[in-house]
């Protein structure tokens, strides 16, 4: 069994003592991204759903280094600042998840990284 730790230039580095996404036994495990311009360091302008569009992204890049994609996700789990957020984010998520999107969950939490409003983690196989 062979860990593999990944990361992109592409996405934002983990904020702690954490990988940005581990690959192990035909599977990727992506830690949570929030919206961050990881060229900047800051949130994207837009609220939740430019926040939403920017997590994918960035988790699009995690993906992509791990060889492996969004079409490849078979679980994402969904933290929201604020339930209330639900249908936006839900409405810009689908951009990303158009034909067979993978199993999710989708929770209201006290609070996210540096305020982010959301935040998503995945589980893929890869490429």
């Amino acid at each position: 069994m062979t860990k593999t730790i990944i990361s992109s230039d592409k996405a934002p580095k983990a904020l702690g003592p954490y990988s940005v996404a581990v690959r192990i036994e035909g599977l990727v495990y992506t830690s949570g991204q929030i919206g961050l311009d990881p060229a900047t360091g800051e949130f994207v302008p837009g609220g939740i759903e430019a926040e939403t569009r920017q997590v994918l992204t960035n988790l699009q890049h995690v993906l992509k280094a791990a060889g492996s994609g969004l079409e490849q996700v078979v679980k994402t789990t969904v933290f929201l600042k604020d339930m209330a957020d639900f249908a936006r984010m839900n409405a810009a998520y689908s951009e990303f998840f158009t034909q067979d999107p993978p199993a999710r969950s989708a929770v209201a939490v006290a609070g996210l990284p540096k305020g982010a409003s959301v935040e998503i983690e995945a589980v893929a196989l890869p490429g």
